[in-house]
């Protein structure tokens, strides 16, 4: 049986450039020389073999809870599946050939052989290196770098015409301003202010006709690019001031094109400079007018390009934003408005925003007894989907196809939405919940159905924070006090409830053992699995532990929380089906284990991982949420990618 190439990491060592560029690139036309300079590689540890990838043979699986029968739609998706799942099989084994396995072998030679030769007679592989290396990914980064930064010839000369290309420009635009304009046909001024103005206007055209935010994320901006945005809004404040020599219409286009370069670059720094550029524009102007020199139509700025941004980053507050406090700049005549009033505006908008934002930032463990809750009493819910056991209140068990208000969780302060059923949390700490009743999953004491909400009991009694249901298996539920207790009900198998043994609980249970006087500050219930994070940065885990789903390094099942000795600082948890994400206290580090079938875990493969493992490809990122789903995982960034 021929041996096939199993997954490789490439690690080139440079002081062995020198070797592979005398190497005979011819000898690799024959499997023999081949061997040989794969054999090199594997001696000099520059090609890593990396564990043999298990082959997956099972086909799409049909959910392990009760469903509605199936669609047509879904059939489709699952024959497409299954489709796919023999293609990719035999994708696999045609590429497990002798001839596959040999000419993997000769293009990483090749590409060996490139690497050394290009370092040597070209530097566009030093750029590239130097671009991925960890001290130049921080976004604090100096502009004025990038011209430090090693770059081939073309690279230089690329530079070198779009900064003396900029630098003529704003020369011209300048001396056009300050020089008089040669007098046109009949004495009539000439042309070179409006020439200047029509720059100015063109440009303002292209960033309107951007999407918004389109120079929002910086790092995929080329360095040159940022450090042309940072030459032109230089010049651009400039020439905002009325003793800068433009006219009052170049004034103007300066100011809303750096209006509009602020907002499409999304951040608060360019919002705020834009707010002092216009504040100071504007003092310039109040000393002209106590000297008596001002001219008609200073300080001002037009009123439709700053409404039309303004609106935009209203509407990013959506509905419940109180539109009453709105304020707005005064319209002249002339279509203008001026620049102290558009500041003024723009920074009570900003502060709203993140007024707006902070809301959203506040942590449950920071709302002390007898403060204001976070979400308002007056709250509305909207809900859609399957309701075929009234798991949405409503008097039918018709799928609601779109979202509907639900006047029966008017008082909720908090939902989560369960297998079949749903829970409430008030602002007194009461859950109650409605929808599908096996197993106790209602937490009721019975296994029937509710189609109204009903009221859990708690003993002892306690104010719940957060509930966590399960979205597959039979169904099972956990939810933390205000105190950091535990409590867990429904399901039992695999020892998921976390008491000792595999029992169905119908009603609320407090989970003893190692959770015993610990803080939780998060839960999450998976489908055969549950966590906890504790205050100190502890996560326990519990439940089935086939595909390593509990962290400990192994496929056996627990009863009773156990702690996860791999990691520490943890914040937050969440379950999935067969997988579970964690993410530290301080958001820049996610792990992730179990099950890795579809790539969910995120390690550029679909291997299972049986302990705690860093997603490299989340590493200086600041995450605030991480969530698991049955075949997918997500991360949520701190700008909100």
């Amino acid at each position: 049986m021929a041996l096939t190439i199993p997954p490789v990491k490439l690690k080139w060592l440079e002081h062995l450039n020198s070797s592979w560029i005398t190497e005979d690139s011819e000898s690799i036309a024959t499997r023999e020389g081949v061997t040989v300079l794969y054999s090199k590689l594997l001696a000099n540890k520059e090609v890593v073999l990396l564990p043999q990838q298990v082959l997956c043979l099972k086909g799409p699986q049909l959910p392990d809870f009760e469903r509605e029968s199936l669609s047509s739609d879904e059939q489709e998706h699952y024959l497409d599946a299954l489709l796919n799942s023999q293609l990719a099989l035999a994708k696999m084994v045609c590429s497990d050939s002798p001839f596959a396995a040999a000419l993997r072998k000769r293009v990483l030679v090749l590409q060996r052989i490139f690497y050394a030769l290009s370092n040597k007679y070209h530097d566009k592989g030093k750029v590239k290196q130097q671009q991925h290396s960890p001290e130049n990914n921080s976004g604090s980064a100096d502009l004025h770098s990038v011209s430090e930064r090693p770059r081939s010839s073309t690279d230089a000369l690329i530079e070198m015409g779009v900064r003396t290309g900029l630098s003529l420009l704003f020369a011209l635009l300048r001396q056009s301003w300050m020089m008089p304009p040669p007098p046109g046909p009949g004495g009539a001024p000439g042309g070179n202010i409006n020439l200047c103005n029509d720059v100015i206007h063109t440009a303002i055209d292209v960033v309107s006709s951007l999407p918004p935010l389109s120079l929002a994320n910086e790092s995929k901006i080329p360095p040159m690019g940022l450090d042309c945005l940072a030459q032109v809004t230089t010049f651009l404040k400039g020439v905002t001031m009325p003793n800068s020599g433009a006219d009052i219409l170049g004034r103007r286009l300066a100011s809303e094109l750096l209006l509009g370069l602020a907002s499409q670059r999304g951040s608060l720094r360019y919002l705020l400079e834009w707010i002092e550029m216009a504040l100071a524009a504007s003092a310039v102007v109040s000393t002209m007018e106590q000297s008596k020199v001002l001219l008609n139509q200073e300080g001002l700025i037009g009123y439709d390009c700053f409404m039309n941004i303004l609106m935009q980053m209203r509407r990013s507050l959506g509905s419940s934003a109180d539109r009453s406090q709105w304020r707005e700049p005064t319209r002249t005549s002339d279509g203008l408005c001026s620049l102290y009033e558009a500041a003024l505006c723009l920074f009570e908008e900003v502060c709203r925003m993140a007024s707006d934002y902070s809301r959203t930032c506040v942590s449950p463990d920071s709302i002390q007894t007898g403060e204001a809750p976070v979400v308002s009493e007056t709250c509305e819910v909207y809900v859609w989907g399957s309701n075929s056991s009234h798991q949405l209140v409503e008097g039918t068990q018709e799928k609601i196809l779109q979202p509907k208000l639900a006047a029966s969780f008017a008082d909720a302060q908090t939902i989560e939405a369960g297998q079949y059923c749903t829970f409430v949390i008030s602002s007194d700490g009461s859950v109650r919940a409605c929808g599908k009743g096996s197993y106790g999953r209602l937490g009721l004491g019975d296994s029937n159905n509710q189609s109204t909400l009903k009221k859990l009991t708690f003993e002892p009694h306690r104010a719940i924070k957060k509930v966590s249901s399960s979205k597959g298996s039979d169904g099972h539920t956990l939810a933390f006090t205000t105190e950091g207790e535990v409590f867990s009900w429904g399901d039992g198998d695999y020892g998921k409830l976390g008491h000792g043994n595999s029992s169905t609980q119908k009603y609320p249970k407090l989970i003893q053992g190692p959770l015993q006087g610990k803080v939780v500050v998060c839960v999450s219930a998976g489908y055969r699995h549950s966590a906890a994070v504790s205050e100190d940065g502890e996560l326990y885990t519990w439940g089935e532990g086939d595909f390593g789903r509990l962290g400990h390094g192994d496929s056996n099942s627990r009863n009773i929380p156990t702690l996860v000795k791999d990691i520490s600082n943890v914040g937050e948890v969440s379950c999935g089906s067969s997988h579970t994400i964690a993410l530290s206290k301080d958001g820049r580090t996610v792990w992730s284990f179990g099950g890795g079938d579809n790539g969910k875990l995120g390690h550029g493969d679909t291997n299972r991982v049986y302990k705690p493992k860093v997603v490299e490809a989340l590493q200086g990122m600041f995450i605030r949420k991480v969530c698991a789903g049955s075949q997918s995982s997500l991360a949520l960034t701190s700008t909100g990618q």
